[in-house]
């Protein structure tokens, strides 16, 4: 829910929500790992977390954006799909696939 996510992260993806973005964030002891997919035509898209794991190197995460089915009634409403991944803080590069 947006409302565990730090202000200051949700000022960041707020301001560049119309372009894709790949953006990491670290607060007391937590690591958010953001993906954005800019400006969609309609809503009823979502967001498949395919892969996230840490090796001794990085933290790698691959995900993938999910549209509407065709049959799907969506709204006619532009629509700025993200996620944000809560984890422990690792001092490691995150890797986007």
């Amino acid at each position: 829910p947006e409302d565990t996510i730090p202000e200051e992260l949700l000022t960041k993806m707020a301001q560049t929500k119309t372009a894709a973005f790949r953006l990491t964030f670290e607060d007391r002891g937590f690591l958010y790992i953001c993906v954005g997919y800019g400006t969609q035509e309609t809503g009823g898209y979502s967001i498949a977390v395919n892969a996230l794991y840490e090796t001794a190197n990085a933290i790698y995460v691959d995900t993938n954006l999910i549209g509407p089915a065709p049959e799907e009634k969506s709204n006619q409403v532009e629509s700025y799909p993200y996620v944000v991944i809560k984890t422990e803080f690792v001092d490691k590069p995150v890797v986007f696939d």
